[in-house]
């Protein structure tokens, strides 16, 4: 590891002192940047199928290229903070991140789009475990708790104000506002950064396994490709559906084997020896395929279906946020007492009950419903994220802490992006169906039907069918969820820290 920063004084307590607040403010400056850039762009997904005359599971690919780039990045951090230094590294993750979005508000296509967001993507990746490095070094371990309360504003205010944020920028001056925008708040950061963070000094670390970070991102990318390709051929045959997938599976396949003799291996599978690991694992994985996959269709169901504005899909998607301020610090003192499965088992009821709603979703349904069914899976979210990811790390040594963390940021990413990809796949082939035209027509056509005052009802309620639907493969995912967190620890269990074991830093999932 690199030399840490200049600890604060002993006789600071738990208190938060000045030096410390002003790192605070820089790193969380780069979290809002990050996170709301996940969430910003949702409502903008509508807007961005018409501008580029393509359809839903194209146009998916700029939020997830963008998370596959998380996904792809999160792994490097660790080993380049400590051979580059973690201000130096923060630096380049913010000039990364400003280069991306600038050359995104520029994009000519969706091709340029989608490759200018995973240059977003990769400086995203690093902004959050770079920033949060610094952060508890500066800080010490023995705050490490104020820390993430610190930490945690960015996680709750990013899903709130980032559609707000998107629908007023794509309704009131332009899509590509929702990319310009991180230039300023990315300037104030750079300098900001540059003033006030700590310098430290790189040190010499173990090797990084390149070879499997070229198998794992180009395998993961493989396959999710192939598989968004299913919609606009019709058919698992054709060449550009199989010939990408069956690449990805064999990359994937060939690291799996290769991370069992290899000493450093870019995921370290040993951990999932570890049955509470393995447990919760499983859990994040098939819940982030649900819930996220579903979450990216919300905005473009009440933009296209119920005819509203980017904003006012922005403002309609407040009371989930709402829900997860409520329920996540209780979740959180929670997590410290009690048993992980009795707050991840009653969470995940409260999504999947309030996602019935959205499985009976038409042209026509109540509003005050769906804004009270949203606020219950934000109550429910608030007690599913963290309490699984605290399960998973509970029962392990301090010194598999950093892997571990490498290991479960990279599966929420790539889950997240498998389900964004999955869901669009059939909300693409649901639509083609009620308007029986080809799959890559769907969303385009029901575009065009609901905007033609003749033909408007009829097809908001087809368009309404294929939103229920989707979501109900949604709910179908999240509520098989519950099968593995059934088999969470029963009681939170510490292993007993031996004195060779480091402080790990807590880990923050974006």
């Amino acid at each position: 590891m690199s030399a840490p920063a200049t600890p604060a004084a002993p006789d600071a307590g738990d208190k938060l002192d000045r030096g410390v607040l002003k790192v605070a403010s820089v790193v969380v400056l780069g979290a809002i940047m990050a996170i709301l850039d996940t969430t910003v762009v949702n409502v903008a997904l509508q807007k961005l199928t018409i501008q580029f005359t393509t359809s839903f599971d194209t146009i998916q690919w700029v939020a997830t290229g963008y998370m596959l780039a998380l996904a792809t990045v999160i792994p490097v951090t660790g080993w380049a903070s400590d051979r580059f230094g973690t201000k130096r590294l923060y630096l380049l993750a913010i000039g990364t991140f400003l280069i991306g979005s600038m050359l995104a508000g520029l994009a000519w296509n969706v091709e340029s789009l989608i490759a200018f967001r995973v240059v977003q993507g990769l400086g995203g990746g690093m902004l959050m475990p770079a920033g949060m490095t610094i952060l508890t070094r500066t800080a010490g371990p023995q705050r490490i708790g104020r820390v993430m309360s610190v930490l945690g504003v960015p996680m709750l205010l990013g899903p709130m104000a980032g559609p707000i944020l998107g629908g007023w920028l794509v309704d009131s001056v332009s899509w590509r506002w929702i990319f310009y925008i991180n230039v300023p708040i990315g300037l104030i950061a750079f300098l900001l950064a540059l003033k006030l963070l700590p310098k430290d000094d790189p040190e010499p670390s173990g090797r990084f396994d390149f070879l499997g970070m070229l198998m794992v991102s180009p395998g993961l990318a493989a396959l999710i490709f192939g598989v968004s390709r299913i919609p606009s051929t019709g058919t698992v045959g054709a060449l550009e559906v199989w010939l990408p997938a069956l690449a990805g599976i064999v990359l994937l396949v060939a690291f799996v084997l290769r991370a069992r003799t290899v000493e450093h291996p870019l995921i370290d599978l040993k951990l999932f020896r570890n049955r509470s690991f393995s447990v919760a694992m499983a859990t994040m994985a098939v819940f982030c395929i649900g819930f996220f996959g579903a979450m990216l269709l919300l905005p473009t169901y009440f933009v296209l279906v119920r005819g509203e504005t980017a904003l006012n899909a922005g403002l309609l998607l407040v009371p989930q946020s709402l829900g997860a301020v409520v329920s996540m610090p209780i979740a959180g003192r929670l997590a410290d007492k009690i048993a992980p499965r009795k707050i991840v088992v009653p969470g995940l009821v409260l999504i999947v009950a309030g996602m019935i709603a959205f499985t009976q979703v038409t042209a026509t349904t109540s509003y005050p419903l769906l804004l009270a069914a949203l606020f219950v899976v934000g109550l429910g979210l608030g007690c599913t994220m963290m309490p699984i990811t605290s399960a998973a790390l509970q029962t392990l040594q301090s010194k598999d802490m950093a892997k571990a963390s490498t290991a479960t940021n990279i599966l929420q990413q790539t889950a997240g992006a498998i389900g964004s990809a999955v869901m669009s796949i059939i909300l693409a082939a649901l639509l083609a169906g009620k308007f029986g035209v080809p799959t890559s027509q769907g969303q385009l056509v029901a575009t065009a039907a609901t905007m033609n005052p003749a033909t408007h009802d009829a097809a908001a309620g087809l368009a309404g069918e294929s939103f229920a639907t989707t979501f109900l493969w949604g709910t179908i995912l999240l509520a098989l969820c519950l099968v593995p967190a059934f088999f969470l620890p029963k009681k939170r269990v510490v292993p007993a820290a031996t004195e060779s074991d480091e402080v790990a830093p807590p880990v923050l999932m974006h």
